[in-house]
This record gives C-alpha cells, sequence and structure tokens, in this order.
C-alpha cells in the first residue's frame, strides 16, 4: 500500500481518535506524580544536570593578540601563533591563573575564571537553584556574572544573531528578552506540526513503525525558512533547537545575563523542552541557576486559542513537566 499524505492523515483522524483517550490519560494525568512517577519539581536534578554539564568550546574567547582554548577540562592560553600557557582546573590555583590574566593584560580575568569555576565544576563543588524563568533572571542579575565559564559549557548550536534578532525582534545581547521575543516569533511564524503528529501516531499506534509515515510532512525548520512561510510547521525537538541557537547567538561575555541553554528529554511522554542555566558567584561559592522554558506548549496553546484558560504555557518548571536526560547538543 502506497501511503501518501492524503491517506495518512486520514489513518490519522481514525488512528489518533482510536488511541486519543488513553493518550491524553498519558500525557496530561500519568506519570507526573498524580498517580505515578514524578516532576521537575520533585525530581532530583542536580544528578541530570551534573551528567552533561562540562566544557565544550574549543575557543572561549579572544583578545588583543591573545586567545583562550579549551581541550576537554584543559585551559590554554594562547598568544603569538603558539600556547603560552596551560592550565588544569581541576589541580591548579586561579591565583596563577590571576596572574596571568594580569601580565597579558586580559580584562575581567577570564582565565582565573574558568580555572576557579571548572575545577570546582569538575569536584561537583557546585550548588543548582530551581526556578520559574524570570525568577531566573532575577538570581542571575543580583550574582556576580561568570560569562567565561558558562561560554565553556556551551554547547556548538549558535544561530545568526542578526537573523535571531529580526525574528523574534529582540537583541540576543538581552535574553530575558529574546526568551519573550521567540515566543511571540513562532506564534507569528509558524505554528505546532498537527499533521505531522498525527502521521507519527499512526506509525506508532496504528501500523506499528511499518512505515516512515512523518517524512511525508517533513520541512526546512530554520528561521529564515520560518519567517519566509517556507515550513509546515514544528515539533518540540525542532522548537528547542531554534530556541537554543537564539539564546547562544552571540558569545556568553557580551550578553546582559550570560546563558547556556541545552535540551531536556521527556522520556516517558516523548517531549522535548528547553533548559536555561547561568553560572554566577555567591559568597565565594559557585551557583548555576537553572530554568526551563517550553516552546511547544507556548505555541499549541496559541493555536488553539486556549491561552485566556491556560495561560502562556512558555515557563515549564512546574508540576506537569519531567526530565529524563538533560543534555547541551554536543
Amino acid at each position: 500500500m502506497e501511503w501518501t499524505r492524503r491517506r495518512v492523515l486520514a489513518a490519522g483522524l481514525g488512528g489518533t481518535a482510536a488511541v486519543g483517550t488513553g493518550r491524553a490519560i498519558h500525557n496530561v494525568v500519568l506519570g507526573y506524580g498524580r498517580l505515578t512517577g514524578t516532576n521537575l519539581l520533585e525530581q532530583d536534578l542536580d544528578p541530570l544536570m551534573l551528567a552533561n554539564l562540562r566544557p565544550s568550546r574549543d575557543r572561549v574567547a579572544d583578545f588583543d593578540g591573545a586567545r583562550i582554548t579549551l581541550s576537554d577540562w584543559t585551559v590554554r592560553l594562547r598568544a603569538d601563533g603558539s600556547t603560552r600557557h596551560t592550565f588544569d582546573p581541576g589541580t591548579d590555583d586561579p591565583a596563577d591563573a590571576a596572574a596571568v590574566d594580569e601580565d597579558f593584560g586580559l580584562e575581567g580575568g577570564p582565565l582565573e575564571e574558568l580555572v576557579a569555576d571548572l575545577g570546582a565544576l569538575a569536584a561537583e563543588d557546585v550548588r543548582f537553584e530551581y526556578d520559574s524563568y524570570p525568577a531566573f533572571f532575577e538570581r542571575v542579575a543580583g550574582g556576580d556574572a561568570r560569562p567565561y565559564a558558562v561560554q565553556a559549557l556551551r554547547g556548538p548550536r549558535s544561530g545568526d544573531p542578526t537573523v535571531v534578532a529580526d525574528f523574534a525582534g529582540a537583541d540576543p545581547t538581552d535574553p530575558e528578552s529574546l526568551v519573550e521575543g521567540l515566543k511571540d516569533g513562532f506564534r507569528e511564524h509558524t505554528r505546532y506540526d498537527y499533521a505531522r503528529y498525527a502521521a507519527g501516531s499512526v506509525e506508532d499506534n496504528v501500523i506499528f513503525g511499518a512505515r516512515d509515515l512523518r517524512q511525508h510532512f517533513e520541512s526546512e525548520t530554520g528561521f529564515e525558512a520560518l519567517e519566509a512561510g517556507e515550513d509546515s510547521g514544528l515539533f518540540c525537538t525542532e522548537l528547542t533547537r531554534r530556541s537554543v541557537d537564539a539564546l547562544q547567538a552571540v558569545p556568553a561575555p557580551n550578553q546582559r545575563l550570560p546563558v547556556v541553554a541545552g535540551r531536556v528529554y521527556n522520556g516517558r511522554h516523548k517531549h522535548v523542552f528547553t533548559v536555561v542555566a547561568s553560572a554566577i558567584r555567591d559568597a565565594g561559592e559557585l551557583v548555576i541557576p537553572v530554568t526551563f522554558l517550553d516552546y511547544t506548549d507556548a505555541v499549541q496553546y496559541d493555536d488553539l486559542r486556549l491561552r485566556w484558560l491556560v495561560g502562556e504555557g512558555l515557563d515549564a518548571y512546574h508540576d506537569t513537566q519531567r526530565a529524563t536526560r538533560i543534555t547541551w547538543y554536543r
């Protein structure tokens, strides 16, 4: 049998209806701690954060005549085409790194910050603080920001800052405004891909993976394609990727409040959403504030005209979200 787009949609209606009640109960009621499972508010999230939070950027910062690079946990200062200093954050003294900062005129003490903070993270001498996203930005603004450590922890995903600014109507150097701007941009330029979801329901629940039906509904999902109306809608995975690209579009030291963004996977409900973190020092202690965003809910609530009933849907730190794994697109 040839699975045309029309046939997939027709089967999708019947297949979705057949599994709809059970799926809705599973997605909305089960697995968040009401009857079974757990949720973000109840989970011990620290092990999930620590499992994959590590330095990953090859190049952290450029200065006049000097460059700071990373190789795994090793920090290097390069100047005049060669490595001039190497630091192991696990064993070296931040004071020695501070002396090199001074010798090379590196404003902001980037080497000292990296050696101190990556050393603390390697030793798991760090406190994670979880909160809603408005409170997250208040916490970061009230602390001693560590932008070079944040830059070091980022994965490779990043968007074109000009394209991101145009799409979101917000400056990528201001992540607090960008979070809201992305929500508005997604609502204006795209929608949730309900047809692909129906095809996936048939594929998973009716024909049990015998055919790849989602492929009939795939389209370009980059920011340029969204603005040009060339997409057929986005899934949670794509909304999450675009949000990470946007939040990391400019280097963390250039942001008013430096952030690193990644991916949260909810294996029970096959859902993906965004994690946002920063790094600050509080009374000498390394603190990593963390929040969670769900652009899928934000888009769907607007698509279905439900915002008056259920709110904006963007803040994901509550008892109807859960995490199986947290990663940073390395």
